[in-house]
């Protein structure tokens, strides 16, 4: 049913793919954040402007449908990868010129666009290239090098520019070498896929007068006029909401000057502070918190995730108030991180509670889409918030926002007997 063109072993692309899907992601959508920020943009205008680089991953599911059906899978990969590096290539060249925002945003967000598309290629490719039983296999190892390249974007390649940074003492040429050199690794990948990925058989078969056949508005439908959809909704919307407004705010927070509030770490410092140590703590939250919900069922653990995520939004707080030593920050926002991997993982398990029917697979699309639309919407106006109220005052309101998430908690649909996730 799988069958393949070629004997070309998933070990030798999966990583590769995954690797490349979370490199743009995480520089468009995190590493933006912080280089706007060196570069004298203000915190306002970052957290707005950003904010809006979600909303291909918001959408994408209006225009699955044209990659699936158009072409194969394995071009649309090519296609987007080189047109990736592309994006990236010209936001490196344009830091240097004096218009670099209106240019190098434009890139970007013409990157998250591309990227989206990526993403779901890459989902549908691993869908013909792999057996079942592969799919279950490699699930674990794309997970894996995904969160490396998280790891890479947000740690060593911010690291890397901070080192740069002050040995040439030029910022702007420092963030040019670290985007370039993202954008390198890209090609690199570009020209191995080019020349390993192999076509699946089904891949190959284009049958276009299915265009006339999807059940797009049964799909939209059908998930929105399940029970207690409003309930659903809120949760989906307000679970991250803390986190949303948090997110956007937390690297501006560490690069600040203690003059205007925030701890005033080097660039160096964030990449390892937030970027490396964070994540790796996020991803060991996310483990835990996976095995406990295999075990005792998400009905048992939700509550207890939805703490573990809302209540270490206090270290900010403490951290806003107390301007702490370098040596305290790294398990302060260590263990925010690890507590919001942990609570995530309960709600990215709902996700998939929710999708029923024959349409599991667009059900879970729409559920992502507008969790994405969760962390848009709050991150649009976190910078205003942030700059009226002052960085103490603003962590003091994430707090806050936490709590309709809870709340949402009580009214959601869940069911004993649905201890697994419907796959």
């Amino acid at each position: 049913m799988q069958n393949q063109t070629t004997s070309t072993s998933p070990f030798t692309f999966i990583s590769t793919l995954y690797f490349a899907s979370g490199i743009p992601y995480v520089i468009i959508n995190t590493v933006s954040v912080i280089f706007y920020k060196k570069l004298g943009i203000d915190n306002t205008q970052i957290a707005l402007w950003t904010s809006f680089l979600y909303l291909p991953w918001v959408i994408k599911m209006f225009w699955g449908p044209i990659v699936d059906i158009y072409s194969t899978k394995r071009k649309w990969i090519l296609y987007t990868q080189f047109a990736t590096f592309c994006c990236l290539g010209l936001v490196a060249f344009c830091l240097q010129l004096p218009n670099f925002f209106f240019i190098s945003f434009t890139a970007l967000t013409i990157g998250a666009f591309i990227s989206a598309t990526y993403d779901i290629a890459t989902d549908g490719f691993y869908l013909l290239a792999l057996t079942p039983e592969q799919q279950a296999f490699f699930v674990g190892i794309r997970s894996l090098f995904y969160r490396l390249a998280v790891i890479f974007g947000s740690g060593i390649l911010v690291v890397l520019a901070g080192q740069i940074e002050v040995y040439l003492n030029n910022i702007p040429l420092s963030w040019t070498i670290a985007i370039g050199f993202s954008a390198l690794i890209l090609a690199i990948i570009f020209i191995f896929h080019r020349l390993i990925l192999p076509l699946p058989e089904l891949d190959n078969r284009r049958q276009l007068q299915v265009t006339e056949k999807i059940p797009f508005w049964s799909i939209i439908t059908s998930y929105f006029t399940q029970p207690k959809i409003a309930a659903i909704l809120a949760f989906i919307l307000l679970y991250r909401l803390g986190e949303a407004m948090l997110v956007k705010i937390a690297s501006l927070f560490l690069l600040d000057k203690p003059e205007v509030g925030g701890l005033g770490l080097s660039t160096s410092d964030v990449g390892l502070v937030y970027g490396t140590f964070g994540v790796i703590s996020l991803i060991c939250g996310g483990i835990l918190g996976g095995l406990l919900i295999s075990r005792y069922g998400l009905r048992k653990c939700l509550f207890p995730m939805a703490l573990a995520l809302n209540l270490p939004d206090v270290f900010y707080v403490y951290m806003a108030y107390t301007k702490p030593s370098l040596r305290l920050v790294y398990p302060l926002v260590s263990l925010e991180q690890f507590g919001y991997g942990f609570g995530f993982t309960a709600f990215s398990v709902y996700l998939m509670y929710i999708c029923h029917g024959e349409y599991k697979t667009s059900h879970f699309a729409i559920s992502t889409g507008i969790m994405a639309l969760g962390m848009m919407l709050p991150g649009l106006v976190s910078g205003y918030l942030q700059k009226a109220l002052g960085y103490p005052l603003f962590f003091v309101l994430v707090c806050f926002l936490t709590i309709p998430g809870m709340i949402a908690l009580f009214f959601i649909p869940l069911k004993e007997e649905s201890k697994r996730p419907n796959n």
